[in-house]
């Protein structure tokens, strides 16, 4: 996998950069109304209900957050692959975003373990 994240769109690297330091009230400006997230086969559907994930997912754990990948696939699909590592079961996992994008903005995230 490249990690090369100046290919990716500027609202996927602007919502990374608030999503990685935990600020989901700046990601979330970088997501349509209609925005559908799924993260490890649990949906949630409107920007309210997004939000509301960004901001409490993890909560109850202490971790770090490091791009360790990234790529666009074409003109309305990216890639970013993260590394986390804390308190939670396992200690590490790597995970893969998957961003559909509508305009200038994020219409779906997908969330799911790292395929190698």
């Amino acid at each position: 996998m490249t990690h090369n994240s100046e290919q990716l769109p500027t609202v996927v690297r602007d919502f990374f950069a608030a999503h990685i330091v935990r600020d989901a009230d700046t990601a979330s400006k970088f997501l349509t109304e209609d925005v559908v997230a799924v993260d490890q086969g649990e949906t949630f559907r409107g920007r309210e209900q997004v939000h509301a994930f960004l901001r409490d997912a993890g909560s109850e754990f202490e971790y770090t957050t490091e791009e360790i990948g990234a790529h666009r696939v074409d003109e309305t699909h990216c890639v970013v692959t993260v590394r986390l590592e804390g308190t939670f079961p396992g200690g590490v996992a790597e995970l893969d975003y998957r961003f559909t994008l509508r305009g200038d903005l994020i219409a779906e995230i997908v969330i799911g373990n790292h395929e190698a």
